[in-house]
């Protein structure tokens, strides 16, 4: 395993970073979950963009919205406690880039285009999903989840590693 020094500080920003995006995930899913009734049909229907047919077979199909519904709810909340815990956050990573990959190819931010769901504003190719995607695919490049985390504890290895330095 490669050797790798962060300072104090580059360690406390990737560490706050994968707090917050793993907070993030986990709101997400357990507001889905803590909402009778909730379903992903409303989004789906929704769909702009090349893969809106496809969004809107699955809104369409009960069994399909079903398997996407519990995949929403519990999906996002395993990735938000795999963040925020740093346990397998491998697969934590993996998740939130194939979420946040889908919602934005759901929901592209495009011109001339309106959605019923409210949007946080009116950005051109560029939208919150992008943003965290490409945050979320930084954290992967550098393995801070091997030194703040669960999963440190959990692959220990016995190789000595200069982690932090001033």
């Amino acid at each position: 395993m490669h050797l790798t020094q962060y300072s104090k500080l580059q360690l406390y920003a990737l560490f706050t970073l994968r707090m917050l995006i793993g907070w993030y995930f986990l709101y997400e899913g357990l507001a889905k979950l803590f909402t009778p009734n909730w379903s992903a049909y409303g989004y789906l229907i929704d769909s702009k963009g090349i893969f809106a047919s496809w969004f809107v077979q699955i809104a369409n199909n009960p069994t399909l919205l079903d398997v996407v519904n519990f995949v929403n709810e519990w999906g996002l909340t395993f990735v938000g406690l795999s963040l925020i815990l740093g346990l397998f956050t491998r697969l934590g990573y993996l998740g939130a880039i194939l979420f946040l990959l889908l919602f934005y190819l759901s929901h592209p931010p495009l011109l001339n285009v309106e959605y019923i769901m409210p949007t946080e504003g009116s950005y051109l190719w560029i939208d919150k999903n992008l943003i965290m995607l490409f945050a979320v695919l930084v954290l992967t490049l550098f393995h801070n989840s091997r030194i703040i985390s669960f999963d440190r504890l959990l692959f220990r290895t016995d190789k000595k590693q200069s982690i932090i330095h001033s």
